[in-house]
């Protein structure tokens, strides 16, 4: 047994054991903190969040960390703006470097900021509208990490993230004895990691993945206790243009397929397929099952290389049911 295969089988127990820590302590609908499940890349999106096992840029920690192990760039930044249901917002940034030409890995750092916008808050009252109102206030949800990526040879690549997630509901009014103005704090943080790998199986573009993100210990509310939603994927990806005699400067076709076991809800299984022409144009549509609300998505997107600079702009739709559509927009730059 080779040593990259003992490092693989280890690396799959690892994530088998998290993934298994999840299912024991799985806890439907009720885990906090869910805007770190929003899909942070319009071109993950668009495929469905199959993207597991494809290799990429900053963005990438988002997913899988090792997907961004083989960065060809010095240096990749992506930012991203999600339109999310319920008029929320989310807010992405992410950036890699590769110095040495990727010789000691690949380093990112990246945040995402949540805008749930403004709400009215009331208290109960014995009046005769039954509450008071005490004018507005804004709940706020970041996170931010550094990721590590290293591919240890041609085939393996290993990655993880640290990252500290921080969510605020706002200050509440509490009516102490005659103090109906006292005030309590409803904020929460939260260090947390995720791991991945890739293997490139050496079959034409044929890579596998898997990866576990957000493993976190219990956190609280005031008295109430509530877990990250724990994330394990599996998944396989192919440009299934190498099983024919096509010319790959001019067309690729990729084919994409993630399995999903979360704490807080269901087995998912998510599909994707890019068609690129003139590795310029990239067209994509995602599928996801079961879902209640989604189930597909469309996208599009643009890369374009000039003088070692590259640029890409990526969005991606998707219709919501009762909640209308969600729109995503990514803008990259490598050099």
């Amino acid at each position: 047994m080779t040593k990259t295969f003992r490092f693989i089988l280890a690396a799959g127990v690892s994530c088998a054991v998290l993934a298994g820590t999840a299912a024991g302590q799985q806890k439907l609908a009720q885990t906090g903190m869910k805007f770190l499940n929003v899909g942070a890349d319009a071109r993950a999106a668009a495929l469905g969040d199959a993207v597991t096992s494809l290799e990429g840029s900053a963005p990438s920690m988002f997913a899988n960390p090792a997907s961004m192990a083989r960065l060809t760039d010095f240096a990749s930044v992506s930012l991203a703006r999600t339109q999310w249901i319920a008029e929320i917002t989310h807010n992405y940034g992410s950036v890699a470097f590769a110095p040495w030409n990727g010789e000691y890995g690949v380093i990112g750092v990246f945040v995402q900021a949540v805008d749930y916008g403004v709400f009215q808050e009331t208290i109960l009252d014995q009046g005769t509208q039954g509450f008071l109102d005490l004018g507005t206030f804004r709940p706020t949800a970041a996170v931010f990490g550094i990721g590590y990526a290293r591919a240890l040879n041609n085939q393996f690549s290993v990655g993880g993230n640290l990252k500290y997630a921080r969510q605020s509901l706002g200050d509440a009014t509490v009516q102490l004895g005659q103090d109906p103005q006292a005030r309590q704090g409803n904020s929460v943080g939260v260090a947390a990691f995720d791991l991945g790998i890739l293997y490139k199986t050496g079959f034409k573009s044929l890579n596998f993945g898997m990866s576990v993100r957000n493993f976190a210990r219990e956190i609280y509310f005031q008295k109430e206790g509530f877990q990250l939603p724990l994330t394990f994927k599996i998944g396989i990806s192919m440009d299934v243009a190498d099983l024919a005699d096509i010319d790959h400067e001019m067309h690729g076709l990729l084919i994409t397929m993630d399995a999903e076991h979360p704490r807080d809800y269901f087995e998912q299984v998510h599909v994707g397929a890019e068609y690129v022409f003139m590795k310029i144009l990239a067209l994509r549509v995602g599928f996801t099952s079961p879902a209640d609300e989604y189930n597909i998505s469309y996208g599009v997107g643009l890369h374009k290389a000039f003088e070692g600079l590259g640029f890409g702009l990526d969005y991606a739709y998707t219709p919501f049911g009762v909640f209308g559509g969600v729109h995503r927009f990514s803008f990259d730059f490598s050099l």
